[in-house]
């Protein structure tokens, strides 16, 4: 009974918030944390004080685990180390792309903020999520928004 209820409250959150997009680090890094904390071991018991060698490996965990950009119908959530931020669709101007393919958001008074995580093969992903409101210069939204509405091959 409890997962039935479960599920019904899912599908009604589905339908009222609309599609909605997770960009993070791909859990797999944390191997390569795992790894790091391996091979810093015998330094840290070197010498007295090396421990704090395992500080490093500690939060590169915690800035996997911390850092995404959440978009959704309501806008975006972008998530640091340190702290959250939300951007509504509607305050936000465009979207800015870097020289080495990171995208930022450019809020309606010219700010512009990092969004982590997010490159720009994402942006096909954020026009869908943002229901239009963020253009995809792809044109690969386009071609699904077409091929969508025309009827099936056999049907009539």
């Amino acid at each position: 009974m409890h997962h039935q209820r479960v599920a019904k409250n899912a599908r009604q959150e589905a339908t009222t918030t609309g599609r909605k997009a997770i960009l993070r680090v791909p859990g797999i890094a944390t191997l390569a944390v795992a790894l790091l904390t391996v091979c810093v071991t015998p330094a840290a018991f070197a010498l007295p004080g090396l421990q704090a060698l395992y500080l490093v490996p500690i939060a590169l965990f915690v800035w996997i685990l911390r850092t995404r950009t959440v978009a959704d119908a309501r806008g975006l959530t972008v998530r640091t180390v340190f702290g959250t931020r939300e951007l509504p669709w509607s305050r936000l101007k465009g979207l800015s792309l870097t020289k080495r393919g990171k995208v930022r958001a450019v809020t309606t008074d010219g700010e512009e903020v990092a969004l982590p995580t997010v490159r720009t093969r994402h942006l096909p992903v954020l026009s869908l999520v943002s229901e239009g409101r963020v253009g995809d210069p792809t044109g690969l939204t386009e071609d699904m928004d077409t091929t969508s509405e025309s009827p099936s091959a056999g049907q009539e």
